[in-house]
């Protein structure tokens, strides 16, 4: 389905509130309503959902105050926890999935297999099992970014059956579940020599399936052909402009991607069961994942991530001691508000080591594996292996994650720079450098200085912290204010020397606002909207309190400002960075985007950076305290961050639900971040907002695309194009990943200005991989006549293949319930309990089996058991037991019991599913007849 798909009718008026508050109608497809109204739809009831499960688990009531995304994850996280809650990351998740849905229209357009076209049936479920096989076993690894693009690039796939095929016309109202359940077959498909459709001169019948293949119930689908108009005898096409098989008899079409007139039941029931196909996939990802990580793979988390990258050479013992204290601090200072963090990573660093990676949900986890730290061995010549520490946790944590290194040395691996850089735009994470290293001492080599951990730290939207080892802890209140929740940068800004005067609005909701300034011999004095001063000698005046540790000045407004324009006059003889931050859920999330053509046009995030030379096309989500509709934008522009300049505006497209296509003309030189203005119709207060991710701009081009996982031992073949609109000549090639798995790539293209050379990558995960490990890859290109350069980072998954697709059986055996009284209102004194029976028959083995619904308890046999007997007992008061077996390669069953008695169906009403379907039919084949006749 493509185009003018629009949301379920069906849908729980939640999830609809939500979908038309929240969710970002990409213009992915082209027209109002895509691919992404289904998916938003089937997401936002599935989250919904779980969110009522995991609420009612832990207590309490699943109660949103609103329709908003802010208040659908404030009321999933729990009442009980203090603190803003932002709803960035579950937009930022839901993005991810709906740009790779759209995606599949870009890359894979002519793959009949990706849209269940000329009738590939088998390949395209091949496609989904492949996907969600995929799914699963990077969810087991933590790897949720990987599990999201799959995800959205499976469900257009799934849903494009319901457009594509005749499934619809033949009466069907639910989904195939043979598609999500390949040890099923799909059945009667029709021949290849087998004629399926009637010609259709206008073009647009309703329905020009041949009778006999409706009465014998034949499965087909549309040939499109993109590039040719062949197609079988008598074989139905796609239909549209774009299909060129459209104009070869039989003319016409048959999909329901656009609701034209005639075929608008067809349509409808198109979205109906791509729907509720959605639906089914998203119920067999969430019984394979669990109800709490369903909800983190969707970016539903409290707080940020905080990871720590830990120098443990020998000079580094009281930086590690300083590194717990701060640890501990921040685990107990956040514990029980919304600003504990979701997870916690360490990766400590050595020479030459470095990992492994720490990553755990649990504080107390995080306390013994840090305790675990040792200070040792490291070598004399003072570089260390700083940044594949760094990459490491850049991979590995999730995207916008708050990283906070520790060192007192330059890096050995200075070689890593330009991939550090890729790696830090391409997760928009901050990273924060604390260097402990006394200013003076002399280094072996000048490959590398210190000054290349300030270029990273500002890149990022962090500081690099110069401070004595003593000094330390008294630095670690940066880290307690950037590991919360709903943290937004107002300003951000860094110059080399001179004075300078900067402004920056706050507004009325922003708290917690803190100013922090790097640098030395340097004077400020800052000012609010009525006059007031407040300058660096005053550590204590009139607007806040001034600390200073190292080079680091920390500046924390009283909760008592005045709202409006601010200044900050600053002067230094040395280089200095100026960062404002608050907390509140009034922020943006951005992609920079290029558009694509083909049949179905849309937008695509760029894996690298803009062109130079055009336009530069952003496109943003808005989130106010009460969803995008509480919050009025203003302008949106591209500002230099370090030098002086105007703002360069961008003209604005209203997307609609706090959508907007930004395109700015006139793109700074240099380095430049997205500054975006607007009012708050909550307080009528206006507001400021900056993202932190420094970027610029670039005369080369290098585009891949991995559309597929690679099995461990096998290689894969990645194709990559270069392009520059520079001069031409040679461009030298680097790639890396993360897992430092075999690559082998040209060292060098040559380059013709204006047209793209093509080369191909090659990987090969050794054959001991475990399945779900997740390969960041980066391709950098170089010219050598400019020395221009960009960069695309690819993700890929290490997935074994498995033939174990049959789901475990969970039959209940034994209900004894009869010491329940009729009367419910008496129920608190008796308890009920039921057997169940669970096994995996010749499949992989059960790996868990959990309670999904019911309050009581769950008790079974050892898991290694063939048959497992599982038992339940819970108070009759809590009438509905649900259990959930999963498999060890994610398959999953169910059991269900309730001992509620059953309610009486009223009488009269609409006909049953056995009577519609044959009545639905019978119209069908009526029609097809009228039309050949």
């Amino acid at each position: 389905m493509r185009s003018a798909l629009p949301a379920l009718a069906l849908a729980l008026a939640l999830s609809l509130a939500l979908l038309q508050s929240s969710v970002a109608f990409v213009p992915i497809g082209g027209g109002a309503a895509t691919h992404v109204s289904i998916t938003g739809t089937a997401l936002l009831q599935k989250l919904k959902e779980t969110c009522k499960a995991v609420a009612e688990a832990s207590g309490h009531e699943f109660n949103p105050t609103g329709p908003s995304a802010e208040e659908l994850v404030r009321a999933c996280l729990g009442p009980t926890a203090t603190g803003e809650v932002s709803a960035a990351k579950f937009r930022a998740a839901l993005q991810e999935v709906y740009f790779q849905n759209g995606m599949v229209d870009r890359d894979s357009v002519a793959s009949a297999p990706h849209h269940f076209n000329s009738e590939a049936f088998l390949e395209g479920r091949g496609l989904i099992t492949e996907g969600v096989v995929s799914i699963k076993a990077n969810i087991r690894k933590q790897n949720y970014q990987a599990s999201r693009e799959i995800l959205g690039r499976v469900l257009h796939t799934l849903q494009d059956f319901y457009s594509h095929s005749n499934w619809v016309e033949l009466g069907n109202t639910e989904p195939l579940a043979n598609l999500i359940q390949p040890d099923l077959p799909i059945e009667n498909i029709a021949a290849k020599d087998t004629a399926t459709c009637s010609d259709c001169a206008s073009g647009n019948c309703p329905n020009p399936i041949l009778a006999n293949i409706l009465q014998e119930n034949k499965l087909t689908s549309g040939y499109m052909g993109i590039f040719s108009s062949e197609k079988p005898k008598g074989k139905c096409s796609h239909g549209g402009a774009g299909g060129l098989t459209s104009a070869a008899e039989p003319r016409g079409g048959i999909s329901k991607d656009e609701r034209r007139p005639g075929n608008e039941g067809l349509h409808n029931a198109a979205v109906t069961a791509a729907t509720r196909a959605s639906l089914q996939l998203l119920e067999d990802i969430r019984g394979a994942a669990g109800d709490r990580d369903f909800l983190r793979l969707m970016g539903i988390a409290r707080s940020a991530v905080v990871c720590f990258v830990i120098d443990t050479t020998g000079s580094m013992a009281d930086d590690i001691v300083a590194a717990k204290e701060m640890i501990y601090k921040i685990i107990e200072y956040k514990r029980g508000t919304q600003d504990e963090p979701s997870e916690y990573i360490l990766v400590p660093f050595n020479d030459p080591g470095f990992g492994p990676m720490t990553r755990t949900t649990d504080p107390e986890v995080m306390k013994k594996e840090i305790s675990k730290l040792t200070a040792s061995g490291g070598g004399s010549d003072y570089h260390e292996m700083c940044l594949s520490g760094l990459q490491m946790a850049l991979t590995g944590a999730p995207a916008s994650s708050q990283i906070f290194v520790f060192t007192d040395a330059t890096a050995k691996d200075i070689h890593l720079k330009d991939t550090i850089l890729a790696l830090m735009r391409s997760t928009k994470s901050t990273v924060s450098i604390y260097i402990t290293a006394p200013r003076g001492r002399k280094l072996r080599s000048v490959k590398a200085s210190f000054n290349d951990y300030t270029d990273l730290a500002l890149a990022s939207g962090g500081q690099a912290i110069h401070v004595s080892k003593q000094d330390l802890p008294g630095a670690a209140e940066v880290i307690l204010d950037t590991s919360t929740s709903a943290l937004v940068t107002v300003l951000q800004r860094s110059r080399s020397s001179g004075s300078e005067t900067f402004t920056f609005l706050l507004d009325e909701s922003l708290k917690n606002i803190t100013l922090y300034i790097t640098g030395s011999q340097m004077t400020f004095s800052i000012s609010n909207p009525a006059g007031v001063s407040q300058n660096n000698t005053q550590l204590s005046g009139g607007l806040g309190t001034i600390q200073s540790v190292g080079n680091l000045w920390r500046i924390r407004l009283d909760d008592d400002k005045q709202t409006g324009t601010w200044k900050i006059q600053m002067a230094s003889a040395q280089p200095y960075t100026l960062k404002v931050t608050g907390q509140n859920t009034i922020t943006f999330i951005y992609d920079f985007v290029v558009p694509f053509g083909g049949p179905h046009p849309g937008y695509a995030p760029i894996a690298g950076r803009p062109q130079a030379g055009r336009p530069a096309m952003v496109l943003l989500s808005v989130m106010g305290r009460k969803g995008p509709a509480s919050v009025t934008v203003g302008e949106v522009g591209l500002i230099p961050v370090s030098r002086a300049g105007p703002v360069s505006k961008g003209s604005t497209t209203n997307m609609g639900n706090g959508d907007i296509l930004v395109t700015v003309d006139a793109v700074p030189q240099g380095e430049f971040v997205v500054i975006l203005t607007g009012t708050d119709s909550v307080s009528g207060s206006q507001f400021q907002r900056q993202s932190t991710t420094q970027m610029s701009v670039s005369k080369v081009i290098v585009t891949a695309v991995v559309d597929s996982s690679v099995e461990p031992g096998q290689m894969l073949s990645i194709p990559f194009s270069v392009m520059t609109e520079g001069a031409g000549g040679p461009c030298s090639i680097n790639a890396r990943n993360n897992r430092e798995f075999p690559m082998t790539f040209p060292k060098s293209v040559p380059l013709t200005t204006g047209q793209y050379a093509n080369a191909t990558l090659t990987i090969t995960p050794p054959k001991d991989t475990p399945s779900g490990t997740d390969v960041t890859l980066t391709i950098e290109a170089k010219t050598s006549a400019s020395a221009d350069s960009n960069y695309a980072v690819l993700r890929l998954s290490v997935v074994t293949k498995i033939t174990d697709f049959v789901r475990p059986t969970c039959k209940v055996d034994r209900v004894a319930a009869d010491d329940c009284p009729a009367d419910v209102s008496q129920c608190a004194s008796f308890r009920w309990d039921l057997s169940a029976n669970v096994t995996d028959g010749k499949g992989t083995g059960i790996d868990r089996i959990t309670l999904r619904q019911g309050d009581g308890v769950l008790s079974h046999d050892a898991l290694t058991n063939l048959d497992i007997e599982a038992s339940y007992n819970a108070s009759c008061c809590s009438q509905i037991a649900e259990i959930v077996v999963v498999d060890k390669v994610g398959n999953v069953g169910k059991c269900f019991h309730s001992i509620a008695p059953p309610t009486i169906a009223p009488s009269v009403g609409p006909p049953s599913l056995g009577l519609a379907r044959p009545l639905l039919l019978l119209c069908l084949l009526l029609a097809a007849l009228n039309a050949r006749s």
